[in-house]
């Protein structure tokens, strides 16, 4: 008995309910239209004519209508919204977005005017129903009511309703409480088939993720190239010029007060560099939660560094690094000269885990059709230790040079660890 009041007025029957009527409440301008036109076919006159003819010929007439009007691109946004809120079916199973194609759009206008089809029915009978079942329970009490004209349009003054009346009029509530639920259960079947992805949705949602990891992996290699450039750069730094303060009253001062220069520059650099990276992250929260924002836009951050920026990240790198550049990169693209910049930072980061102190020669070529980055420093005297977790700088190098369609080769020569990234024009 329990199981079954539930199914019929529990919580989720009531919110299915209260889904059919909004379709039966979707339904009225539709059914307007058609009371006119049946209404003027027919010859009857007003639009909310008793007659029943005219109401079930505005309701075929409506129909037709609702298929057509679900063939707009807000159908569907408008009917996930709904179903996901009061039909019980998990959200997951609904597509997202307005119908691509002309199968999902189908698909579509069946939804939508099985919906307002039966959301009318159940709505009409939600509003008619209840007052006439109370009516007809409240005869055996009222003699004034079973000798009023509507007792007796209604055949309510016979005398057998005053023992039947009562469970008569039960029957009728529970009857329409037996129909809403299970025109409810059937939409929440019939949901995740008519309104759930096609195969250009799932499409569409995986190209998302695609995306959305890919501005991840984009935004963690940004973090590491600026993070773990400056914290070698400041580490080595620091041991040098303690180094230097270890060796007593002759310490070379200039050489730590140019460290600790060295040191203030990487740092203020990072942290400039660290609210840009946090800002392109601001910016693609904002467009998952369907904001605009662009690079270099109102409101968002500007451009990374480029190669403008890149004797700064020499100097803070140390003395003992050398940048020789030729030709020109005043014309090199903007998209190009910040990942050069990026580029070159993540190779001064190798070069001051595995040969820190060592001279280290940066050079840039802008003279050929292929832009050649090429960097050298001494073999340390022990390999280096393999990190757990190490080894992404190397790969991120040939990550960006591949991007732009370039090649990144790195390794041992001519008693030199050499890095050479060339990148096409």
């Amino acid at each position: 008995m329990r199981r079954c009041a539930v199914a019929l007025l529990g919580q989720r029957a009531r919110r299915r309910w209260l889904h059919l009527i909004v379709g039966g409440a979707l339904f009225m301008p539709f059914w307007m239209v058609g009371s006119v036109v049946v209404g003027a076919l027919l010859g009857a006159g007003g639009l909310f004519t008793g007659s029943l003819a005219v109401q079930f010929g505005a309701y075929a007439v409506g129909l037709p209508l609702v298929a057509v009007a679900a063939l707009f691109p807000l159908a569907r946004p408008m009917s996930v919204a709904a179903a996901r809120a009061l039909c019980g079916v998990p959200a997951d199973r609904y597509a997202d977005g307005p119908a691509q194609g002309p199968a999902a759009r189908a698909r579509t206008a069946g939804w939508f005017t099985l919906h307002l089809g039966a959301g009318a029915l159940v709505s009409g009978a939600t509003l008619a129903l209840p007052p006439f079942a109370v009516s007809v329970m409240a005869l055996p009490f009222s003699p004034a009511l079973r000798e009023s004209e509507l007792g007796r349009l209604w055949g309510l003054d016979r005398p057998w309703w005053s023992w039947a009346a009562l469970p008569a009029g039960l029957l009728m509530l529970l009857a329409l409480a037996a129909a809403a639920a299970g025109t409810g259960a059937l939409l929440a079947l019939q949901a995740p088939r008519l309104l759930g992805p096609s195969p250009a949705d799932r499409l569409a949602a995986a190209e998302r993720r695609a995306a959305e990891a890919e501005s991840r992996n984009r935004l963690a290699r940004e973090l590491h190239d600026s993070v773990g450039h400056a914290l070698s750069a400041v580490t080595l730094q620091a041991g040098a010029a303690r180094r230097v303060l270890d060796g007593g009253a002759g310490a070379d001062l200039a050489f730590v007060r140019e460290a600790l220069t060295a040191i203030e520059e990487t740092t203020r650099r990072t942290v400039g560099e660290l609210d840009w990276v946090l800002g392109l992250l601001r910016q693609d929260e904002q467009a998952g939660e369907g904001g605009e924002a662009g690079e270099g836009g109102a409101g968002g951050p500007g451009p990374g560094p480029g190669l403008d920026a890149l004797e700064s990240l020499v100097r803070g790198a140390g003395p003992k690094v050398a940048l020789t550049v030729s030709g020109d990169l005043a014309p090199v693209p903007e998209a190009l000269s910040r990942e050069a910049y990026r580029i070159v930072q993540e190779g001064l980061t190798n070069a001051a885990r595995h040969a820190g102190g060592e001279p280290v020669s940066v050079r840039l070529d802008a003279r050929t059709e292929e832009w050649e980055i090429n960097m050298e420093n001494p073999l340390p005297a022990r390999p280096p230790v393999a990190r757990p977790n190490g080894g992404r700088g190397l790969r991120g190098i040939g990550e960006r040079a591949r991007l732009l369609g370039g090649t990144a080769e790195a390794g041992p020569a001519d008693g030199v660890w050499r890095l050479v990234v060339r990148i096409p024009r």
